[in-house]
C-alpha cells in the first residue's frame, strides 16, 4: 500500500509511519515542524520529509490512503486536495481498526492508568515472548516503537484515548475501535475543551461499553463508582468481569504484593498501581498467561516512561517524574508518594499545563489534590493562559481552588528553578508532575542535586 501522512511528526503518528514501513508499505509524509525523537526516528527510517511545510503536489491519485493526524487544520492544503480527489482519508484510530478488523481487539480505556495497564500486559507478554500487535502511548523498554503492526498475530492491544479523532472526525478515538475484550479502570472529568459537563464526559465511555462486540469480555475497576455504574447499567450483551486493589503491604520502602505463592516485591507502588496491575492481570489471563506466570513478569516492570518514573536516587531522597496532570491523577500520585515514605518530606510540583488544568472554571476540581504533600508547590505560565485563548488566572484563584494555606505558587521558570535548587533534599521524596517542563526545566541537571 501507498500510504501518505498528513502531520507525520506527532508522537502517535510518527510512530504508525514506522510500523507501516516496517510492514512493507510504502509511506510518505507531510508536517510543518518535527521535533525530536520524532525527527530522529523518522530521519532513521528515511521517512523524514525533505522539508518542512504542506505540499499539495504530494497528494496524487494512486496514492491508497491517507492518515490525518490531530495536528493539522480542516483547512490544510494537502487535505483539501485528498479531499477533491476522492482518497480514502483515514484517523489514526480508523486505521488502526483497518488493520486489525480480523483480530481479536484488546483496549484499554479510562481517564487514568490506561497507559500504565497497557504498558504492563505488554511487559508480561514480551517476558513470556508471546507476540501481539500493540499501540501504546509511551515508550516502553523493551520495545522500539510505540505501534506494532503485523498479517499474523492474532491479538492486537490498543491503548485507547477518549481525546478526538481527527480535525475532520470528532468521535473520540476508542470508540472506533470495536473490541472484543476491555478494559475500563476509572472516570475523572478531563478534557472539558471537549466535553464541556462530566455527564457529557461520561456519556463517551457508555458508547465505548456498548460498542464492543457482543459477547466480549469487559474487566472494569469496582472500587470506581462511575465505572460502575457505566459497564453494570449496560444492555450491551457482554461478560462483565471486576477488579480492585489486591492486598499488599510497604516494608522499607518496598511494596509486597499478597499472593497465593507468597509475597511478592514490586517495583512499582501506590494504590492506582496495584488496581492497574489487577486489571492487567484479568486482561493478561484472557489472553492465554496464566496467574503464575503473571506475577513471574509483573515483578520486574519498573513503571512507563514518564509515569511516577524514577530520575534519580540515593540513601536520603529520590525524585520523581510523572505526567499527572488531572486532579484524579495528581491526587493518586501525591498519595502514593507519601505512602510509600511516610517517614520522609514529601516536596510535591505540579505545573499546570493543559487546557482544562488552566481553566478558571475547572481550577476547583483540584480541591485537596496535593493535601498528601507536606511542601505543595503549583507552576504555571501566564503566557501557556494566553496562547490557550484562556481568561488570566491569578495566584489568588490558584491558592483558593486547591484550599491550601501554605501552598507555593510560580509563574516565573527561573523563579521556580531557583527555589528548587536551594532545596535541602536530605530525607526528601521530590514528586515533579506535568504534562510540560516547567518552562524549560532540565531534569538531567536536576539529578546533580542529590
Amino acid at each position: 500500500m501507498n500510504i501518505h501522512f498528513i502531520a507525520i511528526g506527532g508522537s502517535a503518528m510518527h510512530n504508525l509511519a514506522i510500523a507501516l514501513y516496517q510492514k512493507g508499505y510504502q509511506v510518505s509524509g507531510s508536517d510543518d515542524t518535527i521535533h525530536n525523537p520524532s525527527k530522529f526516528r523518522l530521519e532513521k527510517y528515511g521517512l523524514l520529509p525533505k522539508e518542512f511545510g504542506w505540499f499539495p503536489e504530494k497528494i496524487v491519485s494512486d496514492l491508497d490512503a491517507i492518515i490525518l493526524g490531530m495536528h493539522a487544520k480542516k483547512d490544510n492544503p494537502e487535505l483539501l486536495k485528498a479531499q477533491a480527489l476522492g482518497l480514502k482519508i483515514y484517523s489514526y484510530p480508523e486505521f488502526l481498526y483497518e488493520q486489525s478488523k480480523n483480530k481479536t481487539r484488546v483496549v484499554i480505556g479510562g481517564s487514568h492508568g490506561k497507559t500504565t495497564i497497557t504498558s504492563m500486559i505488554l511487559h508480561v507478554l514480551n517476558y513470556h515472548e508471546k507476540e501481539v500487535d500493540y499501540m501504546v502511548g509511551a515508550q516502553l523498554e523493551g520495545f522500539e516503537t510505540m505501534v506494532h503492526l503485523t498479517e499474523e498475530n492474532d491479538f492486537i492491544v490498543l491503548e485507547g484515548d477518549e481525546y478526538l479523532s481527527s480535525p475532520i472526525d470528532m468521535r473520540p478515538k476508542f470508540h472506533l475501535y470495536k473490541p472484543n475484550i476491555a478494559l475500563l479502570s476509572g472516570i475523572a472529568w478531563d478534557h472539558i475543551n471537549v466535553f464541556p459537563t462530566f455527564e457529557n464526559y461520561t456519556d463517551q465511555f457508555r458508547i465505548f461499553t456498548n460498542s464492543m462486540v457482543h459477547g466480549g469480555s469487559m474487566i472494569y475497576n469496582e472500587e470506581d463508582v462511575v465505572v460502575k455504574d457505566v459497564v453494570e447499567s449496560s444492555e450491551n450483551h457482554i461478560k462483565k468481569y471486576t477488579y480492585q486493589t489486591p492486598k499488599h503491604f510497604i516494608e522499607n520502602g518496598i511494596t509486597y504484593l499478597e499472593t497465593a505463592e507468597g509475597n511478592l516485591p514490586l517495583e512499582v507502588f501506590g494504590n492506582h498501581n496495584l488496581q492497574n496491575l489487577a486489571g492487567a492481570k484479568w486482561i493478561c489471563q484472557h489472553m492465554g498467561i496464566d496467574e503464575d506466570d503473571f506475577y513471574e513478569a509483573i515483578a520486574s516492570f519498573s513503571g512507563a516512561s514518564k509515569r511516577l518514573e524514577k530520575i534519580a536516587e540515593n540513601n536520603s531522597t529520590v525524585i520523581f517524574k510523572d505526567f499527572a496532570h488531572s486532579p484524579s491523577k495528581v491526587a493518586a500520585t501525591t498519595r502514593a508518594v507519601k505512602n510509600q515514605y511516610t517517614n520522609r518530606t514529601v516536596l510535591a510540583c505540579l505545573e499546570l499545563h493543559t487546557y482544562s488544568s488552566l481553566n478558571a472554571e475547572f481550577l476547583a476540581e483540584y480541591k485537596g489534590a496535593l493535601d498528601p504533600a507536606d511542601k505543595a508547590v503549583v507552576f504555571y505560565s501566564p503566557d501557556a493562559v494566553k496562547i490557550k485563548q484562556l481568561d488570566a488566572v491569578s495566584a489568588d484563584q490558584i491558592a483558593a481552588a486547591f484550599e491550601r494555606d501554605d501552598l507555593i505558587i510560580y509563574t516565573n521558570p527561573k523563579e521556580f528553578k531557583d527555589f528548587l535548587y536551594c532545596q535541602n533534599l536530605e530525607n526528601t521524596a521530590l514528586l515533579l508532575m506535568s504534562s510540560g517542563n516547567y518552562g524549560g526545566l532540565d531534569f538531567e541537571e536536576l539529578k546533580t542535586m542529590i
